[in-house]
């Protein structure tokens, strides 16, 4: 098993960029070229991404409309339907060989659920799975949503984390193909007792999460440092 973590902070970064990154850092695991487990997280501009399962009626905005608003749209390999990164949303995109911890892709959606659901607890925000539904959720409120790709048992693509998101972009799909889902944010769950900085409290926590739910040791590296570790 790979007991250490390499956590990539991507900052702002267009979402084409970042798949390209996701696709070329999974190919490099897949080849054993990189021999650690990675989490890229980074926050997006405006973006709509379609899966495998996507069906034309989730879709609630003509492609116009979604130019207009500044809003990109990318059909992708990950599982599930619809959804929707945009600014205020924490994305995170684990880079797991499963090979060195269980082959199972149902073991492995289980395990994104449970360190999400510890780093909310952290956050002093309770919140549960919803049987039947991947994902994590208050009550009927859909907080962070995640879908995932797998080749030969090397993951990528992964979860959104909605941390300050604004949700009004959500009304231009139905989302992850849920008719009548109510998304909602950590921001508005907490209310009053957020943290003043609530976007980096967000990050500490996810970063626990996953060390915790994985039995990893976290170690932070820019995308040059990572490369440089490969390398010796």
């Amino acid at each position: 098993m790979s007991s250490e973590l390499a956590v990539v902070g991507l900052g702002r970064m267009p979402y084409g960029e970042a798949l390209a990154l996701q696709r070329d850092l999974a190919q490099r695991r897949i080849a054993r070229e990189i021999t650690r487990d990675m989490l890229l997280l980074v926050e997006h501009p405006p973006v709509i991404t379609l899966g495998r399962g996507f069906k034309p009626e989730h879709l609630a905005a003509p492609r116009e409309f979604l130019d207009a608003r500044g809003v990109e749209l990318f059909e992708i390999e990950r599982g599930g339907d619809v959804t929707f990164h945009g600014p205020g949303q924490l994305v995170g995109y684990p880079i797991y060989d499963l090979s060195e911890h269980e082959q199972d892709v149902h073991w492995f959606l289980r395990q994104l659920e449970a360190a999400l659901i510890a780093a909310l607890a952290e956050l002093g925000v309770e919140v549960r799975r919803n049987e039947g539904y991947t994902g994590v959720w208050i009550g009927n409120r859909k907080i962070a949503s995640i879908g995932i790709h797998v080749k030969r048992w090397v993951t990528w693509h992964g979860f959104a984390l909605n941390v300050t998101t604004d949700l009004s972009y959500f009304d231009l799909i139905v989302p992850c193909g849920i008719a009548g889902v109510t998304m909602t944010t950590v921001q508005k769950e907490l209310a009053e007792r957020a943290p003043r900085d609530l976007w980096g409290r967000a990050v500490d926590c996810t970063v626990l999460g996953f060390a915790e739910v994985f039995r990893q040791r976290p170690q932070m590296l820019s995308l040059e440092e990572l490369a440089v570790r490969q390398e010796r």
